[in-house]
């Protein structure tokens, strides 16, 4: 995986204020390189040092091992959440 990419995408992570998302998407877009996937991988195998429960899928989800300590990360933010999912347009970080 390219280093450069990695380092990217986690210091635009870190840039999520909390009770804020982004998806692994817009996070690409943002980078203008990569795409979803890319971001997922980087999330997955290096987001465990930056606050990895601001990055969710479109649909406000995380994959089902994370839900459950993602949810006490929402709550205590005040993150946006409905049905075990954060409601992104509400939650959706400022510049994104």
């Amino acid at each position: 995986m390219d280093e450069d990419f990695t380092e990217a995408v986690l210091e635009v992570v870190e840039q999520i204020p909390p009770g804020c998302v982004a998806t692994y998407g817009l996070i690409a877009e943002r980078l203008g390189r990569g795409g979803a996937r890319q971001v997922g991988r980087v999330m997955s195998l290096e987001g465990h040092g930056v606050p990895w429960w601001r990055v969710v899928r479109a649909d406000g989800s995380l994959p089902a091992h994370l839900v459950v300590d993602a949810q006490q990360h929402w709550r205590d933010e005040g993150t946006p959440v409905r049905s075990g999912r954060v409601v992104v347009k509400d939650a959706l970080a400022p510049d994104f």
